[in-house]
């Protein structure tokens, strides 16, 4: 059964860009990752600051894989942000890290329970 992470980031408006760009940099960071299904960076359209980023994974196991390895590397031995900002802030061992562009962030854990795609019938279950 696949597993959904959903990281809550809140981001004031002056470090939305900030945000965006260190995700688009951190391509590739997780895509060739054992068990990853999908990543989404969801940008709020109105009445709050707060970004989701999506991923799915085949299990628990292959999450928590990438975080103790690449991801943990990538984000400086865990920042306690779950990955919030892809690992994009990285840079020589050493140097000063920027400042975070999310002032929280949270992570939400889901379970694949039904889903749908366009030309099924009804909802698949697992």
């Amino acid at each position: 059964m696949s597993i959904v992470k959903i990281n809550v980031l809140t981001v004031p408006e002056e470090q939305r860009e900030t945000l965006e760009k260190r995700f688009a940099a951190r391509a590739g960071a997780v895509e060739n990752s054992d068990g990853f299904e999908w990543f989404e960076l969801l940008r709020p359209v109105e009445g709050t600051d707060t970004y989701l980023v999506y991923t799915r994974w085949r299990s628990e196991e292959d999450f928590r894989n990438w975080m103790s390895g690449r991801a943990q590397a990538a984000h400086g031995g865990g920042s306690g942000e779950g990955g919030a900002e892809g690992g994009a802030e990285g840079g020589a061992e050493g140097a000063e890290r920027p400042k975070p562009a999310a002032s929280g962030a949270t992570l939400w854990s889901f379970e694949v329970v039904q889903q749908a795609s366009p030309g099924q019938s009804g909802p698949a279950t697992e």
